[in-house]
């Protein structure tokens, strides 16, 4: 059995100092051997900061090939590990300056391919995701046919897109295979409240009114974990859902986490 988690930590260091305690908390409760991050902070180095709170020795981080919406902040993607890499790669969208990570471990006797993302940045359904998709499915159909693969991240597509369901032709959802359905939503939490970002409430309601016609506030499912037919899901569960005690706005990250626990087949 190998638990995996994935999670959007955002690179926005506003109420950092709080909200990292959360994540440490939640995370050591759930004890994952991988865990994919997005958004990882390179400047503030939160990455490799939470992977020494985490006690997880490895880390393999990934930067964005450029500066994303121009804002001056370099991020990127990192995969913590407890067990090390026996092979690292990465490779190029082709948009957004966006890559995609693995890395191959051994647990016991086992092997098992463990894939990271952040994709396309777009409301709705986008054909530049869908390319990106396209890529990250042929990148890994590349690998050994009895190969597990775990492939997790922030997809940025909602359950009924067609990115998603080209996924899905691919590879199993673990939370769907365990509850029969998708999470209502992952993403954003109440902690936008507490970034009193004016101009991301305004995005919000703009995303909705683009994609859905509605004025109500947006929110919806990005965050999956995939599996491959070689694996099978005995747990799949939201983690990092609940605010800081003294304040009902600060969460760990304006996405929810997923964590699974598979095992391999017999």
């Amino acid at each position: 059995m190998v638990k995996v988690v994935t999670i959007n930590i955002l690179f926005e260091m506003d109420v950092w100092e709080r909200r990292r305690q959360l994540l440490v908390e939640g995370l050591k409760t759930v004890q994952a051997d991988l865990i994919g991050l997005q958004e990882v902070n390179i400047q503030e180095n939160t990455g490799f900061w939470l992977a020494e709170q985490l006690e997880m020795p490895y880390v393999y981080l990934v930067p964005y090939q450029e500066r994303a919406y121009k804002i001056g902040i370099e991020y990127g993607i990192a995969i913590l590990s407890r067990y090390p890499f026996i092979e690292q790669a990465q490779l190029d969208l082709q948009s957004q300056g966006r890559l995609a990570q693995y890395v191959q471990v051994q647990i016991g006797d086992r092997a098992l391919i463990f894939c990271n993302g952040h994709y396309y940045w777009q409301p709705g359904s986008s054909s530049a995701r869908m390319k990106q998709i396209q890529l990250l499915a042929n990148w890994l159909g590349k690998l050994p046919p009895q190969i597990p693969v775990v492939a997790v991240g922030d997809f940025n597509a909602t359950p009924e897109t067609p990115e998603i369901r080209f996924m899905q032709e691919q590879f199993i959802s673990a939370y769907a295979a365990y509850h029969g359905y998708e999470p209502e939503y992952t993403c954003p939490t109440p902690l936008l409240k507490a970034n009193n970002s004016l101009w991301r409430t305004f995005g919000l309601w703009l995303i909705n009114l683009y994609t859905n016609r509605t004025f109500k506030p947006w929110r919806g499912t990005l965050d999956y974990i995939f599996i491959n037919n070689l694996l099978t899901v005995r747990n799949c569960q939201l983690i990092l859902t609940e605010p800081a005690p003294e304040n009902l706005n600060i969460y760990p990250s304006d996405h929810f986490g997923i964590a699974a626990d598979v095992e391999w087949n017999s």
